[in-house]
């Protein structure tokens, strides 16, 4: 878990909620040497991405069946402290594409967010919160895509100007805009 605390010590946040967010992951860490896995029911490390085409008009989500939204496509970091790996190997789970270039060197941003409670394959999960480590990833967006039918009824590609409204899950927005924002120097 070191390596993970130092990258997030290390990353310039861009904005004051990004300042706040990094404080409290590094706080969390230090008290919780089960920050990586999910039976920390107060929170836990997931990791999400934001893979645009190359174009930077259209980004890769899932049509998320809990929360019945579009949504960025994510995981839980599961012990593993390497959450680019995790990303990596969640990219490929969750939409089947293999082929994925990593644009930002390290983290693009960095968020705690509150996962409201629900039902999980047939279980209550408890309200708790994720302490999310996102990456910039740019993708050919001709290639097939694959459902991950335990989680998602969909994915595709939706245009970036179309985000807020395909995405129902209004607390998420503002992040998806941040992201959108981030991505600009990208271009």
């Amino acid at each position: 878990m070191t390596n993970l605390y130092n990258q997030i010590q290390q990353y310039t946040p861009y904005n004051q909620q990004e300042a706040a967010d990094k404080e409290a992951m590094l706080f969390f860490m230090e008290r919780n040497p089960d920050a990586l896995y999910r039976q920390n029911l107060t929170a836990h490390f997931a990791t999400s991405r934001w893979i645009v085409n190359k174009q930077r008009t259209k980004v890769l989500m899932a049509y998320h069946n809990i929360y019945n939204s579009w949504a960025w496509t994510g995981g839980h970091a599961d012990g593993e402290s390497d959450l680019l790996a995790v990303c990596r190997r969640e990219i490929l789970e969750e939409t089947g594409l293999a082929d994925v270039k990593l644009l930002c060197d390290g983290i693009f941003g960095i968020n705690v967010l509150t996962v409201e409670r629900h039902i999980k394959k047939g279980k209550p999960v408890a309200s708790h919160l994720h302490l999310d480590v996102e990456y910039l990833f740019e993708a050919d967006d001709s290639l097939p895509l694959r459902i991950r039918q335990d989680e998602n009824s969909a994915v595709g590609w939706v245009d970036i100007d179309k985000i807020d409204t395909a995405v129902t899950e209004e607390k998420m927005k503002p992040v998806y805009s941040l992201l959108c924002e981030k991505m600009q120097k990208y271009l």
